[in-house]
């Protein structure tokens, strides 16, 4: 029986090793969570997974019970501005597999980087590429389909996406298509300068996102803490309340409206242990709100 969830769900990236409707619904449920992400394959190669029916109908029924909702983040490697042709073309096929992998195995969204142009004379040529090589794909897309959700940066180098106000670049690229949403991770966000740890400092840029891409688009957050200083363009996760964002932004996070139907995902380091415990935190927060 579905119990009744208080928005926004809570969970944690689970491990798919010994098998998506085994090992990562456990984990799952050893830690609480409401909500999953899962790599839909290898995410540092460009190797796909042969997809098992019986094992995706398997992990839909459980995820249906269960009342979780699935998230999928797509290969690391994938970077559309990328200025070499074997890089631009593997992660447009990245793109297709994720979103199919996705539809598969009931998925909500499918989280891609934003990306970097790599070379400051790619720029321009970054964003046309873009448009021509996903918007076929986003074309494709059915109602039920996941969402494609871009997740901003650190901001280092030639991101696409330095600060939040850049994707208006990207949603312009893909023509502000409707399936098309924001994977807000806090550690980037944090890195790439936005000051989520003063006092008011994550609604200012809450309030930020929602004024540049709308409130329906925020679809997933990756609630995490940061080894390193506000700016400093390093995308090193912490656990909450341990690195410097400190834990009472998150309060901040979970009390704004914008993530009221945007689940928070931990990547923070450790298993269930630690995952048990942060998960149990955020409900807390959450409770409070």
């Amino acid at each position: 029986m579905a119990k009744e969830i208080t928005t926004p769900r809570i969970g944690a990236h689970v491990p798919t090793s010994g098998g998506m409707a085994t090992r990562s619904i456990e984990y799952a449920q050893t830690i609480k969570a409401e909500a999953i992400q899962v790599f839909a394959s290898s995410p540092r190669t460009w190797a796909t997974s042969a997809p098992n029916p019986a094992m995706d109908e398997a992990f839909k029924t459980k995820t249906s019970d269960l009342d979780i909702e699935t998230y999928v983040h797509a290969s690391f490697l994938i970077n559309l501005g990328s200025p070499t042709a074997s890089t631009y073309e593997n992660s447009l096929s990245a793109t297709e597999y994720s979103l199919r992998r996705g539809r598969e195995i009931g998925a909500q969204g499918v989280v891609v980087h934003t990306g970097s142009a790599v070379d400051e004379n790619h720029v321009a040529k970054a964003w046309k590429q873009i448009h021509e090589g996903v918007m076929p794909i986003l074309k494709n897309l059915k109602d039920d389909d996941p969402w494609l959700l871009l997740e901003p940066t650190a901001g280092q180098g030639q991101s696409l996406v330095k600060k939040l106000d850049d994707l208006t670049k990207y949603f312009d690229a893909l023509e502000w298509h409707p399936k098309v949403g924001v994977c807000l991770d806090t550690c980037h966000v944090f890195a790439a300068g936005h000051d989520i740890k003063k006092p008011g400092g994550m609604k200012e840029t809450l309030d930020l996102l929602v004024e540049v891409v709308g409130l329906e688009r925020i679809q997933l957050i990756h609630a995490n803490d940061s080894m390193d200083i506000c700016g400093n363009l390093k995308d090193r996760h912490q656990n909450l309340g341990k690195g410097e964002i400190g834990v009472k932004p998150f309060a901040e996070l979970l009390a704004h409206p914008a993530v009221a139907n945007a689940p928070l995902i931990l990547e923070t380091p450790g298993a269930e242990p630690e995952h048990g415990s942060e998960v149990a935190l955020l409900k807390k927060m959450r409770g409070k709100k």
